[in-house]
């Protein structure tokens, strides 16, 4: 039975190309559809934190001070995943995040990311955006109770991978969905995807 890890990175920017951090991550094992076990951390990496980024994610430079150095939570986050492939939504962004932040400690990444936005993008065409939030309204998912922190879009972010799962079971009876099916997916042109999905049915 596969297990996957959903993780979600807030950080003090967009790019770690232009010396932005890390400054919490999330991430959740995900085994048939339960989140069965959790790991969630702020990290001080001695970065401050713009004003309207803690405007946007509550997280303040006292919080990120009080915190554990980024490379002792990046530790624990390395040996938390393991070899698990990961999931993110928006995986672009938190990829970039996870690689920087490992190769600091000299730990080479392994997992490849399998992302819910480039998914939804051909699972749910016909959402008005493909935000985290707007698919949870859509998909009437168990919504955030704080959003723009790490453990809870980690948590829209699982609920989604599972939907996800279940409708292209669901719709093209294939039993088991796993992630490597679901990377080919997210890379399939979106007219291209329906023939790719039956012809992995037929071969079960």
């Amino acid at each position: 039975m596969e297990t996957v890890a959903v993780l979600d990175f807030e950080t003090t920017g967009l790019s770690p190309q232009y010396g932005d951090r890390a400054t919490e991550i999330a991430i959740a094992l995900v085994q048939a559809g339960v989140v069965v076990d959790r790991f969630q951390s702020l990290m001080n990496s001695g970065c401050r934190i713009p004003a309207e980024i803690t405007q946007l994610t509550g997280i303040t430079n006292a919080m990120v001070a009080a915190a554990p150095p980024a490379a002792t939570v990046m530790r624990e986050a390395a040996r938390f995943v393991g070899k698990l492939p990961l999931v993110a939504h928006n995986a672009s962004f938190d990829k970039k995040f996870w690689i920087s932040e490992l190769e600091r400690l000299s730990i080479v990444p392994s997992s490849s990311f399998a992302c819910t936005m480039l998914l939804s993008r051909r699972l749910y065409p016909n959402a008005s955006n493909h935000q985290l939030s707007t698919l949870v309204r859509l998909l009437g998912l168990p919504p955030a109770v704080r959003a723009h922190r790490a453990m809870a879009d980690t948590e829209m972010a699982s609920h989604l991978w599972c939907r996800i799962q279940k409708d292209v079971s669901d719709t093209y009876g294939i039993q088991v969905v796993t992630h490597t099916l679901l990377m080919r997916v997210q890379r399939t042109p979106r007219l291209k995807m329906p023939a790719l999905l039956q012809s992995c049915a037929q071969a079960v």
